[in-house]
């Protein structure tokens, strides 16, 4: 093709994404259905984890969950198998008839199960070990959601290399080891979901926390990566979702504070409200979703604006040392601990 037709093909294809993104925003795109697949979560044991496993619970998925904490992954567990009995229940309810051969109908709620495994996902070797026995024992996965976090909560100077290292394999090389786990067979079945759950702060930085800005950015830049190789090798049935909140209020970052007055306008997510908005995305196939969507803004500032105009910005809105008093907090708890152990 001739290459200015070809530029005026792109140029349309451009500003035709534009118009159907518009359009999604007055349009609300249905939902597609998960039931009877295979989700896996990777720290479903508390937190956003935690609530990703009850809403796709609540929609039917067969769950697979990991967790580096046996009992509260378990605790999980707990709740999603409630919610699987509940749903059973009201369908009986529904439909208490039975079948013309006389065998009751089997609702495909009472199918559905939930696995727990204990695996810490920053061992390269321990995924790929739990990755086989969920092959052997579940099956395919068809939806992978890449959820395991850590923070240090300490400044680089201060931050013994374990946990800038842990940070790292946790936040970011545990999205490979995971990936390359389970992507094959999604490729051979040109079918999947890959969910990379990671941060505002994998898109724009602030001060004291450089190794989960770091692997967080490092989160980012693998799943649009991937995400670019899958479009490459014409993948389209495998989707991908970027998730990528602000503070969430989970007791991950307690006690980080922006400034006083502009704190009323940007609190902390509630958590639910952060899945929820990330459940809609999902199921929807968004590429990518920002909580809140003044984040979409923050971003295309940082990407626009020269450094020192950044920097003028985030001391206005108490950002450039927001994570001082969480690191104070860290501290004080760790000092405290080693007091009360003898250390």
């Amino acid at each position: 093709m001739n290459i200015l037709l070809e530029f005026f093909v792109v140029t349309f294809r451009v500003l035709w994404a534009f118009v159907l993104a518009a359009a999604k925003w007055l349009v609300r795109p249905k939902e597609k259905s998960v039931a009877g697949q295979v989700c896996l979560i990777t720290g479903a044991g508390s937190g956003l984890g935690r609530l990703f496993a009850l809403e796709f619970a609540r929609r039917r998925a067969l769950l697979v969950l990991w967790d580096i904490n046996t009992q509260s992954n378990e605790e999980t567990a707990g709740m999603v198998r409630h919610i699987y009995r509940e749903m059973a229940e009201e369908v009986a309810a529904a439909a208490p008839g039975v079948a013309g051969d006389g065998e009751k109908d089997v609702p495909p709620h009472c199918n559905l199960q939930v696995y727990t495994y204990t695996c810490d996902v920053g061992k390269r070797e321990n995924v790929y070990l739990t990755a086989e026995r969920v092959r052997k024992e579940v099956g395919e996965v068809s939806v992978l959601v890449n959820n395991a976090g850590v923070v240090s909560g300490h400044h680089l100077l201060e931050c013994p290399d374990e946990l800038i290292e842990r940070t790292m394999m946790v936040n970011c090389h545990a999205h490979f080891w995971t990936t390359k786990a389970f992507l094959p067979k999604m490729l051979e079945m040109n079918h999947g979901h890959i969910v990379t759950v990671a941060s505002s702060l994998g898109l724009f930085s602030t001060a004291g926390v450089e190794d989960y800005c770091a692997s967080k950015f490092g989160a980012v830049g693998f799943h649009e990566s991937l995400s670019h190789e899958l479009k490459a090798a014409e993948k389209d049935g495998i989707k991908t979702t970027l998730v990528c909140p602000y503070l969430v209020d989970t007791g991950m970052f307690r006690g980080c504070r922006i400034r006083k007055e502009i704190e009323p306008f940007l609190p902390p997510l509630k958590p639910e409200y952060c899945v929820k908005q990330a459940m809609r995305a999902i199921l929807t196939d968004q590429p990518m979703i920002c909580t809140p969507r003044l984040m979409y803004m923050v971003t295309f500032m940082k990407s626009i604006l020269p450094f020192e105009a950044v920097v003028c910005m985030y001391r206005f809105l108490g950002a450039d040392k927001c994570m001082y008093p969480f690191i104070a907090q860290r501290k004080q708890a760790t000092n405290n601990n080693e007091a009360k152990n003898g250390i």
